[in-house]
């Protein structure tokens, strides 16, 4: 599951009710002090992972906690220093707080760990229009003649 708001308020777009065990989430909302997207249960009973605690401690999700709240930098996940989900019920949350470049090393590494599997797909994510100012102009062109309107619209 991934949060990704960019409300500055302290929102709960989660509820505690609504995440069971064994569920994974991924906070990546543009953060600052003062924006939250998880209610504080949740993060009670979570194992909780983190960039870089200083930041996230004022930018991120576990602002809402105490500041000696436990918490695994993510680095330390990766190079096998601290364990990750330590059951299939965990909670686990990801609380990223924008540092792109160990977001990119933590997908790299992800990427790298599903190829492995042969269960992962390669999808294109990335729009190359003709005219970056028109992209719903683009969208049209790819959905061809038979593409139903209300699917148009939709996207």
């Amino acid at each position: 599951m991934t949060t990704c708001t960019a409300d500055k308020t302290r929102a709960t777009i989660l509820t505690d009710n609504m995440v069971g065990a064994g569920v994974h989430i991924n906070a990546i909302g543009g953060d600052c002090p003062g924006k939250t997207e998880l209610h504080r249960d949740i993060l009670m009973r979570a194992d909780i992972f983190v960039e870089h605690p200083p930041q996230t401690r004022v930018e991120g999700e576990i602002q809402q906690l105490a500041p000696d709240h436990p918490v695994t930098e993510l680095w330390r996940v990766i190079a096998g220093r601290a364990p990750g989900r330590r059951s299939a019920a965990a909670i686990t949350l990801f609380d990223s707080v924008g540092f792109a470049i160990e977001d990119f090393s933590a997908l790299r590494y992800v990427r790298e760990r599903l190829a492995a599997t042969g269960l992962g797909q390669e999808l294109d994510l990335v729009a190359d229009p003709d005219d970056p100012r028109d992209l719903y102009g683009m969208l049209m062109r790819a959905a061809g003649p038979g593409m139903p309107q209300a699917f148009i619209q939709v996207c």
